[in-house]
């Protein structure tokens, strides 16, 4: 006998409060995804590196593997003393909200690796287009924190002169695009910029960043079209914190496959990375 349908609705192993349980994540060894070549077809790498999670460093902090990007140490220290700063000014200004100094605020914790390290394998010349967790990207480029500082006090010095809430920086110097308080209009604008870039036979390439639960938004599935079907010159990036403001990422679609799968439904490659691992975000991005 056919069974009738029933209705699923994703439960999250835990709510806030609750001791976290990540037992749900599928995670590789650090150093076991192989590194294809940088020609390969979409079908021959689209199951291991959309389904496994690419890693550099192991659990007793070696950096192994294929995705080594073999950086000097110099520039390990640079992204380091980023990811540092961004993480000593998230704090600050989180104590500013908390005093009623601002009126609002989002911290990037953990999630500092994400930005830094493509801020740096990119070029200074490429577009970004960040989300509200993303302000170590201003940070990689150079923009002074007093200039951030401005921006969330709404002071007279305010880059956006108070058109825009606290962190919704933009730097056109830096080629860094307006943060939107709407989810995920960046992906489509990253794409239009892209295209543009390669209208203009320009040599730059556009990125931007939304969470997991702003792929669910139809903008989403506007922009993967546009860069699959004009071959956009354009990195878009789904960073999955399990349960971003309010919701589980099952309700985005995040239960039975990572996200990082749906780039082959539009015959984009997807990699799924270790936002955590700063060498292997940046061997990514590269």
């Amino acid at each position: 006998m056919a069974r009738k349908p029933r209705l699923h609705v994703p439960h999250p192993p835990a709510r806030p409060g609750d001791e976290p349980d990540f037992g749900y994540v599928d995670i590789s060894e650090a150093g076991a995804v192989p590194r294809p070549d940088f020609n390969s077809r979409l079908r021959d790498i689209e199951r291991s590196l959309a389904f496994e999670m690419v890693r550099v460093l192991d659990d007793d902090h070696a950096a192994v593997g294929p995705w080594h990007p073999h950086l000097d140490a110099h520039d390990l220290q640079v992204g380091l003393r980023h990811m540092l700063l961004t993480r000593l000014y998230d704090e600050r200004m989180l104590r500013m909200q908390r005093q009623g100094l601002i009126s609002f605020y989002m911290k990037s914790t953990g999630e500092e690796a994400v930005s830094i390290a493509q801020a740096m394998a990119l070029k200074p010349s490429d577009m970004l287009f960040p989300s509200y967790r993303t302000q170590g990207l201003q940070i990689a480029r150079g923009r002074n924190l007093v200039d951030l500082m401005c921006q969330c006090l709404s002071n007279s010095k305010d880059m956006c002169k108070g058109r825009q809430m606290p962190v919704m920086y933009h730097w056109a110097r830096g080629n860094i695009f307006s943060v939107s308080g709407n989810l995920t209009t960046q992906f489509p604008q990253a794409v239009g910029w892209a295209m543009a870039a390669a209208i203009k036979g320009e040599d730059n390439i556009a990125a931007a960043w939304i969470g997991e639960g702003s792929s669910a938004e139809a903008d989403f599935h506007h922009a993967m079209t546009f860069a699959s079907v004009y071959l956009a010159p354009v990195v878009l990036n789904i960073v999955n914190n399990q349960w971003a403001i309010s919701t589980f990422q099952g309700f985005a679609g995040g239960e039975r496959r990572p996200f990082s799968a749906r780039g082959p439904g539009y015959g984009i490659p997807g990699i799924r990375v270790d936002g955590n691992d700063f060498l292997a975000v940046y061997a990514v991005t590269r």
